[in-house]
């Protein structure tokens, strides 16, 4: 090896006991600098983009055949529709279109850079090795856990709740589980009666190398547990609500994965 090379960083590995099982080197994504500022402003980005507009078709109210009656019949003398139908095609009367309808005149998606996007994106996971970020998030750690916590590749065949449930409390992550389910709480306003009555907090996110392995379906009933696969990270799994930091547990492949992807 030259002298000017420097040696990669190792991580454990961490067994379904909670045991040691080797190290890998430490993928040079996690050596990138945390930039709190980008983080926040893909986030945002991402959701803004999920807004959709509210605005009203021009022709709103003008797709009609109306035609005035004429004078001498003692009615106003408004267009109205064929048939005798309410009077159409001004505003202000019965049946009549709008007179100033909403138009569309903000722009709400904050667009972002390509390359700031994909910064913004390997900060998000370098975040994720802070310990001091992930406390400050509020997770709850023990003082021994060393980040990033990777297991084995036998999780994914976990394929029952309950044995997710002993995973988690044999790597300390149960007490953060814990956490999130307490803190469910009721939405304040009118969100209760638009399909997000409750509020809850985030905890831990998966990160394995398939898409629907036997442990999605096992974790997928535990409040604040979220699932990724490593293609299709993004900045909002990795820093919900644009802060940096989530506790997130790795399968060695999709550790590898990731030094493969972003390395």
């Amino acid at each position: 090896m030259p002298r000017h090379a420097k040696e990669a960083k190792q991580v454990a590995v961490l067994s379904l006991e909670g045991e040691g099982k080797g190290e890998i080197p430490l993928p040079a994504v996690f050596s990138t600098e945390v930039r709190p500022d980008l983080i926040r402003r893909a986030v945002v980005s991402m959701q803004s983009a999920r807004i959709q507009p509210k605005t009203r078709d021009p022709m709103a109210g003008k797709k009609t055949s109306a035609e005035s009656l004429g004078v001498g019949l003692d009615l106003a003398r408004v267009p109205r529709t064929k048939g005798g139908g309410p009077a159409a095609f001004v505003p202000n009367v019965i049946g009549g279109r709008r007179a100033f309808p909403e138009r569309l005149e903000k722009i709400y998606h904050e667009r972002i850079n390509i390359k700031e996007r994909r910064l913004a994106l390997r900060s998000a996971i370098a975040a994720t090795a802070s310990k001091d970020l992930v406390k400050g998030r509020g997770h709850l750690i023990g003082d021994g856990t060393a980040l990033p916590l990777v297991v084995t590749d036998e999780v994914k065949s976990l394929a029952k709740a309950s044995d997710f449930r002993e995973l988690l409390k044999k790597l300390s992550l149960w007490e953060d589980t814990e956490r999130a389910k307490n803190g469910v709480k009721e939405r304040s306003g009118r969100g209760k009666t638009r399909g997000r009555r409750w509020v809850k907090p985030k905890s831990l996110l998966l990160v394995t190398d398939e898409l629907n392995p036997p442990l999605r379906l096992a974790s997928s009933n535990f409040v604040g547990v979220d699932f990724a696969e490593v293609n299709l990270l993004n900045t909002e799994m990795l820093a919900p609500g644009g802060h940096g930091g989530r506790l997130t547990l790795w399968t060695e492949s999709a550790l590898k994965k990731l030094d493969e992807l972003y390395g």
